[in-house]
């Protein structure tokens, strides 16, 4: 849920960045509350690193304002705000140890001896790098490197913990082992975070809260599981995860129910629109919620025949890539929860995909 205003720890109020007549950020608002890992997410050049840089002080909005706890952001210098920023290259110092790379924001800001050494030691152990505090950074994995630089960044106990595509240098495997490791140190800390990715996987792994962006804009903001399930666009439905979108026709539209023609298939929506009938909509429906049989479900609606193109197997679940009447693609993904099935679909194969009522999402814009 969306802190109101007047209790959002992090207010970006209508800000613009306007680079000679481009807005890169186009009047965003958004509101991020105490101790949330709230992830801007979207394409190469959709403006969530131009608005993260605008939240590190390292641009100015060309309007609207940026507020910090009560704090008016405008103005002030990067390295007097109460923010930290870790960088997808992690920027350690190659020449100095761990320890001293974790303890330089420290001694740059004139803190005693003993305070650094309590505060370095405190962020080794959070970290679980104690054993490597004399090592320099070639002398660790990928992963380790991360974790220095995430125990620098939070060494100055910042109220705002920005991140700028924080596992990004990191291959799949070590990715994926990496991202709750670090929700969880973001999380015994406290710290408020905002960070940046393009990986869809990251941000529904590590974020509460998601904001999908493109061009400068925001098209939707929820949790993880409210992005994926109802897309309020075609653009978040086929951005975020596996999707088959059909164009259609809306035929019904009932309290409790509407009915959509689609070139390939009738869809019965458990639910109405409060649309006109005869106007252009698109259903989404994710291939997991999709299934195969042989012969043709006895229901008239929500199924399709087609022919098997392609199927890939991924281990846990095998998509199968179907061509349809239309000359449309149609995915269908089923979990391999048995080692052999009794009835194996292979490609060439004609097949009925079906689904419920309660599958689809019917988008409008």
């Amino acid at each position: 849920m969306a802190a109101a205003r007047d209790q959002a720890f992090l207010a970006i109020e209508d800000v613009v960045k306007d680079f000679g007549g481009v807005k890169a950020v186009n009047h965003v608002s958004l509101d991020i509350a105490k101790g949330e890992i709230f992830a801007l997410l979207g394409s190469s050049g959709c403006g969530k690193t131009t608005l993260l840089r605008m939240l590190a002080g390292f641009e100015t909005p060309s309007a609207g304002r940026i507020v910090l706890n009560g704090m008016d952001l405008a103005g002030m210098e990067p390295y007097s705000c109460p923010i930290n920023m870790m960088f997808q290259s992690y920027a350690l110092f190659p020449h100095l140890t761990v320890w001293d790379n974790i303890a330089f924001g420290l001694k740059r800001e004139g803190m005693p001896r003993e305070q650094i050494a309590q505060r370095v030691e405190a962020m080794l152990k959070l970290v679980q790098l104690g054993t490597y505090a004399k090592r320099k950074p070639h002398q660790l994995s990928g992963g380790q490197q991360q974790r220095v630089a995430l125990a620098r960044s939070l060494a100055k106990r910042p109220q705002l913990l920005l991140l700028d595509e924080p596992l990004g240098a990191l291959d799949k495997k070590l990715r994926e082992e990496t991202q709750i490791e670090l929700v969880n140190i973001i999380r015994d800390v406290g710290v408020t975070c905002v960070m940046v990715t393009h990986d869809q996987e990251e941000a529904m792994t590590m974020a509460t809260r998601i904001a999908v962006m493109s061009e400068g804009r925001i098209l939707q903001v929820g949790a993880p599981h409210e992005i994926y399930e109802t897309p309020a666009t075609r653009f978040v439905a086929d951005f975020i995860g596996n999707v088959n979108l059909m164009d259609g026709t809306l035929s019904v539209d009932e309290a409790d129910h509407c009915v959509i023609a689609c070139a390939d298939c009738q869809h019965y929506v458990g639910h109405g629109i409060t649309g006109t009938p005869g106007m252009a909509v698109s259903v989404a429906i994710r291939p997991e919620k999709m299934m195969l049989s042989r012969d043709a479900p006895a229901e008239p609606y929500n199924r399709t025949e087609g022919t098997v193109k392609a199927l890939s197997y991924f281990g846990s679940f095998t998509v199968y890539h179907l061509g349809l009447a239309s000359g449309a693609g149609l995915k269908v993904s089923l979990n391999n929860s048995q080692r052999h099935r009794d009835d194996e679909i292979n490609t060439g194969d004609k097949v009925w995909a079906h689904w419920s009522q309660s599958a689809h999402v019917v988008l409008t814009q």
